[in-house]
């Protein structure tokens, strides 16, 4: 466990917050399991990680939560246990490279939520209280970016292109790769007024992912929206709007930053329009 908690800085120095929050958590559950007591190096086999992986479909949730955590929190915390895991067989830890020997936890497929063109415009009708949300809400709706990468964006990765157009040049935290994403006229308008240093954010003072699930709920409720909305809902709109469109998945696969077609694919659920006209 000790060892655990000493790679999440190694493994993961720029990584985002949401990252962190999870390792660390993985290490707070392993001393749950252990009731506190060492785990050494020797003792881990197939049978302790089987034995890990049911702790975690059953682990209590964090905070003030009550219950348990999901079966995607657990898939997603044994694949970080993994990692570590792989982690200590390249560092000569371990002789055997047991994180293979173990298969993970299903994820469950959970179905995106996102916007209509209507919801969207009920959104910029409804004033938030919280300017500097609303506006890096609606630009993610105009993007598809996350709000990692809204909330890290500087005025210097807002270029303009040879053709006069815009694009914001963003090294995706989840990706890891550059990615050029168009930049239109409306979403260019949500970033404000470009000032002289190039370094300063655009949305300076946009809340931690961690605390903006409230003013946001404020807002989509003051909207008449009932839907379940979180900021990443924004990226899916994005998405399943394009689609609405007419827009090919390979053209929002690429917008998008995903890396498999696959991953596009799961939004396709969402327009139920073009299955439609396609039938």
């Amino acid at each position: 466990i000790k060892y655990f908690n000493g790679i999440i800085s190694k493994r993961h120095p720029n990584s985002s917050n949401s990252i962190i929050v999870n390792w660390t958590r993985v290490g707070e559950l392993l001393k749950i399991y252990s009731q506190g007591n060492p785990i050494p190096f020797k003792t881990i086999s197939v049978k302790l990680l089987e034995d890990i992986k049911m702790f975690l479909l059953r682990a209590p949730m964090g905070g003030n939560k009550k219950g348990t955590i999901s079966q995607n929190t657990a898939s997603t915390y044994f694949s970080i246990l993994k990692a570590g895991l792989k982690q200590a067989f390249v560092d000569e830890y371990l002789t055997v490279d047991i994180s293979a020997k173990v298969k993970g936890i299903t994820n469950i497929e959970t179905p995106r939520v996102a916007l209509t063109m209507n919801e969207v415009q009920m959104l910029v009708d409804t004033p938030c209280k919280d300017d500097v949300l609303k506006r890096a809400f609606l630009f993610s709706i105009l993007t598809g970016l996350r709000h990692s990468d809204i909330q890290a964006l500087k005025w210097k990765q807002i270029q303009q292109t040879s053709k006069g157009t815009w694009q914001a040049v963003v090294v995706q935290q989840k990706t890891k790769r550059p990615d050029y994403k168009p930049v239109i006229q409306q979403a260019l308008q949500l970033c404000g007024e470009r000032p002289n240093d190039d370094e300063a954010l655009v949305f300076e003072g946009l809340t931690d992912a961690s605390w903006i699930s409230r003013p946001l709920k404020a807002w989509i409720e003051a909207s008449g929206i009932k839907k379940h909305i979180t900021f990443h809902c924004g990226r899916h709109s994005f998405a399943s709007l394009l689609l609405e469109n007419g827009v090919d998945i390979y053209t929002i696969k690429s917008l998008m930053g995903h890396t498999n077609v696959k991953t596009t694919q799961i939004y396709t659920h969402l327009v139920n329009e073009q299955k439609e006209k396609a039938a």
